[in-house]
């Protein structure tokens, strides 16, 4: 029998070990300064991956029959490198080689590399650009967090509809886990999960979603789906950088939620907008588990005209704001 309680233990901790780092000395030592990338206008804990790190740890903890080597040494590996770059800072050639070793052996222990060397490469590559792409999201308060906590949600209840309560209650605790921060999170935020927490939170994002496939729980679209909010802002911003020439590893504030941010959304609003967009993803990624090939096209094509219009309406709308600032 399963240790139901394992989400409670990681929201509980989660919260104790946030709210005794905001107290401490570490959270004057570690701050988001704002910059002219920033969407915020002072200084801030980068302190909230630790408290993440504490509540799902303690809650695998007790489900520790369950883990795989190959996702916990890899995550902690991940959170050590992310933690050094908040509290110092760190190039991009000496994170991204971490980033890419960490998804090898994810790759490689969950036994993928044995069905070939391209299905291989592609997973790792996925891992990678998952990894870093949750830390691009995370610019907005309290939007990683409610990525982290409606996406796990959704493996978590796909793995049960499978009949696995162990994967359940590990994806359960990262949501649970999630949630607890988020209670310091949304807006106004007191603390930030950092890339100590936005790093780790997307390779699980990776992790999770290969495992589950791996043991036949869902087929490869289903993790794609479920987190389809930051992977189409992300990919599609990236893209769109890239073919104009830009730096695409550089910070900056053109991703669509940044957008709607400046534009006056706040941060409030454009939460709770992507809350919807979340649930709603995850939902229906959820529901077509069992449905027959023809209403898996038809969810993509329908979920692809959503973002698409979503992203025209925000172009042409962002077009008209940089217009009046200019004319202002």
């Amino acid at each position: 029998m399963q240790p139901y309680y394992s989400p409670l233990i990681a929201v509980l901790v989660t919260l104790l070990a946030t709210a005794i780092l905001l107290s401490g000395k570490i959270s004057k030592q570690i701050r988001d300064i704002p910059n002219d990338r920033s969407l915020h206008d002072a200084p801030v804990p980068r302190i909230g991956g630790i408290g993440l790190a504490a509540g799902i740890l303690a809650a695998w903890a007790v489900l520790f029959r369950s883990l795989a080597w190959w996702v916990v040494l890899p995550l902690l590996a991940l959170f050590a490198i992310s933690l050094l770059d908040d509290m110092r800072g760190l190039p991009v050639r000496y994170r991204l080689p971490i980033h890419a070793a960490a998804s090898v052996i994810l790759v490689s222990g969950s036994g993928l590399a044995s069905q070939g060397m391209l299905p291989a490469l592609l997973a790792a590559a996925c891992a990678v650009w998952m990894t870093n792409l949750y830390n691009f999201m995370d610019g907005s308060d309290g939007l990683a967090g409610g990525m982290a906590l409606t996406g796990f949600a959704a493996y978590g209840a796909a793995a049960l509809m499978h009949g696995d309560e162990s994967q359940a209650m590990l994806n359960f605790s990262i949501g649970a886990a999630a949630l607890g921060f988020l209670y310091y999170n949304f807006h106004p935020a007191r603390v930030f999960m950092g890339d100590a927490g936005s790093i780790p939170l997307g390779f699980l994002a990776a992790a999770m979603g290969l495992w589950g496939w791996q043991q036949g729980h869902w087929p490869g679209w289903f993790p794609v789906l479920v987190f389809s909010p930051f992977i189409a802002d992300a990919s599609v911003t990236l893209l769109k950088r890239a073919l104009k020439g830009e730096r695409v590893w550089l910070a900056h504030r053109e991703h669509y939620y940044q957008r709607l941010v400046q534009i006056g959304w706040g941060h409030r609003n454009v939460a709770w907008f992507a809350y919807l967009l979340m649930f709603a993803s995850g939902a229906s990624a959820v529901w077509g588990l069992h449905r027959p090939a023809e209403w898996l096209w038809l969810l993509f094509l329908a979920w692809s005209i959503v973002y698409m219009l979503l992203m025209l309406a925000l172009d042409i709308r962002w077009q008209a704001f940089q217009r009046g600032e200019q004319h202002g």
